[in-house]
This record gives structure tokens, sequence and C-alpha cells, in this order.
């Protein structure tokens, strides 16, 4: 699903030259905001954290 998400993006990049700033704007402005970032960062670890069940040792 990734790689479709990706694939859709560059297609329309290519079809849309102008879409490419457009794309480029966002991101810049979306990494420009630390409070962003961090929650972006503490989601990407909570998803990839592995949960044990039950009471360890």
């Amino acid at each position: 699903m990734r790689w479709l998400l990706l694939g859709a993006l560059l297609a329309l990049m290519l079809l849309f030259p102008a879409l490419g700033a457009v794309v480029l704007g966002t991101v810049t402005a979306a990494v420009s905001k630390p409070l962003v970032v961090a929650f972006a960062l503490g989601l990407a670890a909570g998803l990839r954290l592995r949960r044990t069940r039950g009471w360890t040792r």
C-alpha cells in the first residue's frame, strides 16, 4: 500500500511538474514545526514497539 501511494505521488508529479514545488513546500512547512516532528516520531516509535502480554519478571 505504501508503494502504491508513493507511485501515485510520483506519477502526479511527473504529470504536473508544478506539483513538485507544492509537495516540497508542504514537507518543508511540516518539518519546520518541532511539534509536528516530535508527534510523528512518537507515533512511529509507538507503532514499532512490541508490547509484552502478561506479567514479565
